[in-house]
């Protein structure tokens, strides 16, 4: 069974978000919600949700036109129009009387192979379908997405007994390979898996932090240290809105047992109550625990004073000598201070009570750590964070404090071990089973446990990924590229040319890479050695042009961020196999340079092949002016083939586990009978083309879009890109861009405004506007 057209049942944020994510995929699908009394558009709550998506930040489209997907309706014009959909999705409000006479509507009018789901984070199965027909529980299940759908991973199913498990296995795989979700299979359960132990953490978190008189900063620093995103406690819960908390720690306290220990801390403090009576409930309202206040000049960042209820200045707060390697948290935790008796009292408490819910929640402690990773973004789900400090140090800690060991822990063998090459689990019998993978699913964190790499250095690796495919992994700080990346990628392309069919590029972080390693030309720029910067360029011309010729296909497979030199390793590869999260986009004009490993050279010879942009060499060139200039950066990879980072024919994967096997496929498909490809011949206009570019970015300036340093920057752009002093009669090779390339390069790294941009970003990570 195939999954091709879905109706989504409530236009809230919610489910018009789900709605979104399906039209990402490419699939048709209806979003229905009630009419209102006093409107004469009887669509408007869906209508509304769909232009308000267009307008959200961050995106709920991945482009624009995929809102065409979404039909607007209503649940009394248009229910019947849901006996031709595959799945349909309720979303409505938490009322299961409301629920179940839509439950009874739907049974009536859907195909009998229709499977209906609810988004219930609240509600059990039991009270869902207590009023309808076997017929109708064989297809009913609870799929509970995260907020926001498009960014968030994690897919909790239940699925009852009853469940036909044709239907089940339809809808996992579509929501797994179409939607890129992450499918946990959970217990029925108040807040099934990732709401029961976050809401706990949370919780703990805040009364603690009001316990210790701590600062919100201090306490979001300490989380940063464990693998937590930077929202840390307190922007997360700005983010959530502070005025869902009393909702849901409402149902937990009416829903568990008096013993949970969920259920005994389920109390709204007093400051969050005036908090939410002030207006103060997150970024939806005036603020949270964080805000922005804006003056004449800028906007001033303010945080909540725990004990006083007054906001104040955010001063950020950076804990000194701990990094994230184990022997470091463990020191933290033990020392005698505020701030690690309290990160070690949440922790403590938090891991605890995940390993007490085992198996009331789930089977086992991968869906508990799958489903905390991907719906609450940590780095490491508890029992993985368990293992990283150590059992035997965690629980010795435990008794000396007297606290309660529970039963899976008792037994201080590690919980997740690599056994004949396969990732292993443990249960609380002390018995290993292995960590599942979906079917199709290719991980080169599981190869590493098979084998040792190939090659390796500081900054990346080269791994045997079987089939006669090699896989290139870059692991610097943010994989930047420095000279120890560019040898390794040289003493790849020798040994796949002498042993292996094709070369992947590659890896599981959370970017593929963001450009250039900026300190690497720290020092030459001190010391005024242009000669050493000039060989730093053309290191990076040379290892990329290598690379595109190599005798072998090369795929790219990246996903987040891949900025500057890593969107130049993207251009010169033979095909891209993208995540749909791809962020990539040629930036050096942030930091006062122009693309000079190749980037210009082969966006420009991509919109001067684009058969949409006619017109002789000016329209493609203006295009690529453009792009590079205002350093646009793609939102998805489906804008990366808009802005021609990516080819047509460039793959797009929705789920990031499934990249590197859907990478694997195309190099494949490319090794048979694979040719290298003949370097293109450039005709372009020279001098006669700087005036017109010179005239738009005149306007800009003008217009107080462009700096006096921006129209430098482009004057040397424009240079690079119409071929300098040329003709169009006149043939150029791909080594006169490249030398073009290397002079504005040069010419602009000497500059002032160019040294002021370089050193800014390299203390603050931020681009500078001179």
């Amino acid at each position: 069974m195939n999954i091709e057209k879905v109706a989504v049942i409530g236009a809230g944020v919610m489910g018009s978000g789900i709605a979104a994510q399906v039209a990402n995929a490419g699939i048709p699908v209806y979003l229905l919600d009630i009419v209102p009394r006093d409107s004469s558009r009887r669509n408007i709550i869906a209508e509304e949700a769909i232009a308000k998506m267009l307008k959200a930040q961050p995106a709920a489209f991945m482009h624009r036109k995929n809102a065409k997907l979404i039909t607007a309706g209503n649940i009394e014009d248009d229910l019947e129009q849901l006996a031709q959909v595959d799945w349909v999705v309720e979303a409505v409000v938490e009322s299961p009387d409301i629920k179940q006479q839509l439950y009874q509507k739907l049974e009536r009018i859907c195909g009998a192979n229709t499977l209906i789901s609810s988004n219930t984070s609240t509600l059990p199965l039991s009270i869902l379908t207590a009023k309808q027909a076997d017929s109708f529980k064989r297809r009913f299940m609870i799929t509970h997405f995260f907020n926001p759908p498009r960014y968030m991973r994690l897919l909790e199913l239940v699925a009852p007994l009853k469940l036909d498990q044709e239907l089940f296995k339809a809808v996992r795989d579509f929501a797994d390979i179409k939607l890129g979700k992450g499918c946990v299979l959970c217990k029925d359960t108040p807040g099934f898996i990732a709401n029961r132990v976050g809401t706990f953490w949370l919780q703990t978190a805040v009364l603690e932090a009001i316990s210790f008189k701590l600062s919100i900063e201090q306490c979001d620093a300490a989380f940063g240290l464990f693998g937590i995103p930077k929202t840390g406690v307190f922007g997360l819960l700005d983010l959530i809105g502070l005025d869902l908390m009393p909702h849901i720690l409402n149902n937990f306290k009416h829903t568990l047992n008096a013993s949970d220990r969920l259920q005994v801390i389920a109390e709204v403090p007093p400051l969050l109550q005036t908090m939410i009576a002030e207006g103060n409930t997150g970024r939806k309202g005036k603020g949270g625990f964080y805000r922005l206040q804006v003056d004449s000049k800028a906007k001033i960042k303010q945080a909540i004073d725990l004990q006083q209820g007054d906001y104040r200045l955010s001063e950020r707060f950076k804990i000194a000598g701990v990094s994230h390697k184990p022997a470091d948290l463990r020191q933290f935790l033990d020392r005698d201070d505020e701030l690690s008796r309290y990160a070690w009292r949440v922790w403590s408490a938090t891991l605890t009570y995940a390993a007490d819910l085992i198996p009331e929640i789930a089977n086992d402690i991968d869906a508990i750590d799958s489903a905390m990773r991907q719906g609450y973004n940590w780095r490491y789900g508890p029992f993985e964070l368990l293992d990283r400090l150590g059992i035997e140090w965690f629980t010795e800690k435990l008794r000396q404090q007297q606290e309660r060991l529970p039963e899976l822990i008792s037994n201080t063998k590690s919980l997740y071990r690599s056994a004949a090459g396969v990732a292993q689990y443990r249960d609380k019998t002390g018995s290993y089973f292995p960590v599942h993978r979906a079917d199709g699913v290719l991980l080169l964190s599981d190869i590493k446990l098979q084998k040792p790499a190939l090659l390796e250095n500081p900054s990346a690796s080269l791994w045997d990924i079987g089939d006669g495919v090699v896989c290139l992994e870059f692991h610097s700080k943010m994989n930047t590229q420095n000279p120890d990346s560019m040898a390794l990628i040289q003493q790849s392309i020798a040994k796949v040319s002498a042993e292996y069919k094709a070369l992947l590029i590659y890896n599981e972080g959370e970017h593929f890479s963001a450009g250039a390693d900026l300190s690497m030309l720290t020092p030459a720029l001190l010391s005024q050695d242009w000669e050493i910067v000039k060989s730093i360029i053309q290191l990076g011309q040379n290892t990329f042009r290598a690379l595109k010729y190599a005798p072998f296909p090369v795929v790219a497979a990246p996903s987040g961020l891949a900025l500057g030199g890593g969107c130049e390793i993207l251009l010169h590869c033979d095909a891209i196999q993208a995540h749909a999260e791809l962020y990539t986009g040629l930036v050096e004009v942030g930091v006062g340079l122009v693309p000079a490993w190749g980037g210009c050279k082969e966006l420009l010879r991509r919109w001067l092949e684009n058969p949409a942009c006619p017109g002789g060499p000016m329209p493609p060139i203006a295009q690529a002016f453009e792009t590079i200039g205002l350093a646009k950066v793609s939102t998805s990879a489906q804008e990366a083939k808009e802005l021609l980072y990516l080819a047509k024919g460039d793959g797009i994967s929705m789920n990031k586990s499934r990249l590197l096997a859907d990478a694997k496929r195309r190099a494949l498909t490319l090794a048979q009978n694979y040719q290298t490809p003949e370097e293109p011949v450039y005709f372009l206009p020279g001098k006669s083309a700087w005036s017109a570019l010179a005239i738009a970015v005149d306007t800009l300036h003008k217009a107080g879009k462009a700096t006096d340093y921006d129209v430098e920057i482009s004057q040397q752009l424009a240079r690079v890109l119409t071929g300098g002093d040329t003709d169009i009669t006149l043939p150029l090779t791909e080594q006169n861009i490249l030398d073009l390339e290397l002079a504005g390069f040069l010419n602009l790294v000497q500059q002032p405004g160019t040294l002021a941009r370089l050193e800014h970003m390299l203390k603050t990570g931020k681009p500078l506007r001179n």
